[in-house]
């Protein structure tokens, strides 16, 4: 059987909303639609991605799937107000929180063993405690949706991103709210703790990454207006590069300080991208859109790259470069991938010129 460079497409029988790669094995959970979950094995193996098991316990459609850090479990929200905790070798349901919120749910943090952060279409938050099945915090600070949440290294400062356009800062230690960020225009889509823990990233339904200072949560320290309809999901790959998924179905590669889109690492043409996330050996991007596939993009490259300070005069009107041969970038002509191919090392070179898809203000 061929190898290939990245695993082959998976096709769904309903458009995928959350995809999640497990810890430490090739596996890989989707949660779609109508609600139903699926893990698959996921291998370079021609003809080798298996479905080990789906389960359509939700009744409305799966919002979010995370594993825990152990792999064992597979923790799902739906719109249907539930979280349910799922057995990853098994397939069987382990629990259920059957209303854990008023509102559909829209997003979920695995923080450890025990404790898990969810959000609502209403802005409440709640964390829970997972040995009695109970919430110790709950509160209601942002106006609209929370699209993502994260939390730093030592648990402690947990971040939320809202449709309301602000970003929550909690400190789940101390069960307290501590700010709201002021006003970005647009949604907030996501959040990506940066350089060390030094900066924070969001990403926004207008396009723009806004960047804060760790501490300094309040007002952006710098904002980074992409060249896409809008940023919907974001995930860290290195200290300064994060991929940023959009509604125009392109997956672009970021560097933040400096702020360059280094090129594109994969598409869904034409079709709205709803989650990406990066597998455990960073290898792979897996991103899921409204065309009913999980693909998976080749990554690796982006672990050594250097995006250096020197730049070069714009070119005016310059595509968008192909990060594997996979990627075809925005209207790049096809054989982009296969020079890149031959010449690497220059490839990266170019990079620092050809900034024409970004613009930082």
């Amino acid at each position: 059987p061929k190898i290939r460079e990245t695993p082959e497409d998976i096709l769904f029988e309903a458009a995928v909303n959350t995809v999640a790669f497990h810890p430490s094995r090739d596996v890989l959970a989707a949660g779609d639609l109508d609600g139903d979950i699926y893990v698959y094995s996921y291998s370079c193996t021609e003809g080798d991605n298996k479905e080990l098991w789906s389960s359509g316990h939700h009744l409305k459609s799966c919002r979010e799937v995370a594993f825990s850090y152990d792999g064992q479990k597979l923790f799902s929200i739906s719109k249907d107000k539930s979280v349910h905790i799922m057995d990853v070798e098994e397939g069987k349901l382990l629990s259920r929180i059957s209303k854990a919120h008023s509102y559909p749910l829209n997003s979920m943090l695995v923080i450890d063993e025990n404790l898990l952060a969810t959000g609502d279409d209403n802005g409440i938050l709640k964390v829970w405690d997972l040995r009695k099945g109970t919430a110790f915090m709950e509160m209601k600070q942002h106006e609209e949706y929370i699209s993502d949440i994260t939390i730093d290294e030592s648990k402690k400062i947990l971040l939320t991103t809202s449709g309301d356009g602000t970003m929550g800062v909690f400190n789940i230690k101390r069960r307290r709210f501590d700010l709201l960020s002021e006003f970005q225009s647009g949604d907030l889509t996501s959040v990506a703790i940066m350089k060390r823990g030094k900066k924070v990233a969001c990403g926004s339904s207008e396009g723009t990454i806004y960047l804060f200072n760790w501490n300094g949560f309040g007002a952006t320290s710098d904002r980074f207006a992409v060249q896409a309809e809008s940023v919907d999901s974001i995930v860290a790959i290195t200290d300064s590069i994060l991929c940023a998924a959009s509604m125009d179905g392109v997956i672009r590669a970021i560097n933040l300080l400096p702020n360059r889109v280094i090129g594109s690492v994969g598409q869904h043409v034409g079709e709205p991208i709803e989650q990406i996330a990066k597998s455990h050996d960073r290898r792979f991007l897996a991103s899921c859109a409204h065309d009913q596939k999980v693909k998976f993009w080749d990554i690796s490259s982006l672990e050594d790259m250097v995006v250096s300070d020197y730049r070069k005069r714009k070119k005016k009107g310059g595509h968008l470069k192909s990060l594997s041969k996979k990627a075809f970038g925005a209207g790049d002509d096809f054989f982009s991938g296969l020079m890149e191919e031959s010449a690497p090392k220059e490839a990266e070179k170019e990079e620092e010129d050809d900034d024409s898809d970004s613009s930082s203000d």
